[in-house]
């Protein structure tokens, strides 16, 4: 049960529903819809074990799980509506080992935000739009709209005053909490009286906030001249490329990638981030016949960091934003006319040896308070063993 959710609109609902839902269940949902848009969750059925919800119950928060405000926790009453202040919204089910009943069904849909400024984190920078028609009807020009760095100017056009604010420039400062990474900075737009001035200057404070499952981006006004709050939510851009060698200097680009048994496979994943002080290494890579389905049939090449299979290695990277491995071709492959590869990776801070990225095999992994991680999931494929009638393809 739970999972990530990205849909427009859709249906959540206790597992089983509308029969009894199980024991000892803990779901949890992640609902992320489009950039400058609102999760409105409504609940149309609620029948759970009532009283104090110390048992069962149903939590809503503003944003992912860990790191955002609780919106409400019950288990049963009236029929409660929720509006995320973000693009994204979490709903937690839990159920204990003693009673169980027929749970909750509850639906969502995206609205739009509908503010005059946007903010998007992508992966080299912040990208924000701000409405030339709102800033006129506040009296503000344009013209008058700088970053803390003058030397790093917007684009204006007849319609919008438009940031694209590297995360490693422009005046962007960094600072690190306990799961999070913040990237800041500030656009100032400058009231026109020289002499008398009849309006305050405005401080657009904008905010990247990487968290352990996402990007949190945040605009906000000091001052209290502009009431302006953002909250968005992104991913890290990550991808995997095979190589034909361990120099990693040619890449693999037939697809699917014939290979032989026994053939040493060598591939680099690669962090697309403008931030220097990242560090992204695998985590977990598992093998399955299905892209869709790497549970039913699978294979494990590492796990949690701990090598599975004897011929698994890494290789020295000569950047942090990139984790090189190899694996040689195995008798699962014999198997199967195609088999997919799912490895997960982890994001941490580079330098921050308390976190997954520097402690290696770790056979229980649990959630690290004390560092910023993302965990970011890369489908690659297919790997198809060469045959006497396939068609040939590059070699490793």
């Amino acid at each position: 049960c739970g999972g990530s959710v990205s849909d427009p609109s859709g249906v959540l609902q206790s597992p089983n529903y509308p029969g009894n839902y199980p024991n000892d269940a803990d779901c949890v949902w992640e609902i992320q819809v489009e950039n400058n848009f609102r999760v409105t969750l409504t609940f149309r059925d609620i029948v759970m074990q009532s009283g104090t919800c110390q048992h069962d119950y149903i939590e809503v928060y503003d944003g992912p799980l860990h790191s955002s405000p609780l919106l409400g926790r019950f288990c049963s009453g009236s029929f409660p509506t929720y509006v995320s202040s973000s693009n994204m919204m979490s709903v937690r089910f839990h159920s204990d080992s003693r009673y169980s009943f027929r749970g909750f069904q509850a639906h969502y849909s995206s609205i739009p935000a509908g503010h005059n400024t946007t903010i998007q984190c992508l992966p080299d920078y912040m990208h924000v739009v701000v409405s030339r028609d709102y800033l006129q009807s506040q009296g503000y020009s344009a013209r008058r709209v700088t970053l803390n760095d003058n030397r790093c100017r917007p684009t204006v056009t007849s319609q919008e005053v438009v940031f694209n604010i590297p995360y490693n420039g422009c005046g962007t400062t960094q600072e690190e909490n306990n799961d999070t990474i913040n990237y800041s900075n500030t656009i100032r737009v400058a009231s026109s009286g020289y002499i008398i001035k009849r309006k305050k200057n405005i401080n657009l404070h904008i905010s990247c906030k990487m968290l352990r499952k996402s990007w949190q981006q945040v605009v906000y006004a000091a001052e209290d001249t502009v009431d302006v709050d953002e909250y968005q939510f992104g991913r890290y851009n990550m991808n995997i490329t095979f190589y034909e060698s361990p120099a990693f200097r040619r890449q693999v680009r037939a697809s699917p990638y014939y290979i032989d048994l026994n053939q040493n496979i060598y591939l680099q994943a690669c962090l697309h981030s403008s931030d220097p002080n990242l560090k992204v290494v695998v985590d977990t890579c598992v093998a399955a016949p299905d892209p869709r389905d790497f549970n039913t049939l699978a294979y494990y090449l590492v796990r949690n960091g701990c090598p599975r299979d004897s011929s698994y290695a890494t290789y020295y990277s000569p950047s942090s934003h990139f984790a090189r491995f190899k694996f040689n071709a195995f008798e699962f492959m014999s198997r199967h006319p195609s088999v997919y590869l799912k490895c997960q990776m982890l994001v941490c801070r580079l330098g921050d040896y308390s976190s997954r990225c520097y402690r290696g095999c770790s056979s229980r992994p649990k959630r690290d308070t004390s560092s910023a991680e993302e965990q970011v999931d890369v489908v690659v494929g297919p790997l198809q063993l060469r045959g006497g009638d396939a068609p040939t393809g590059s070699t490793g």
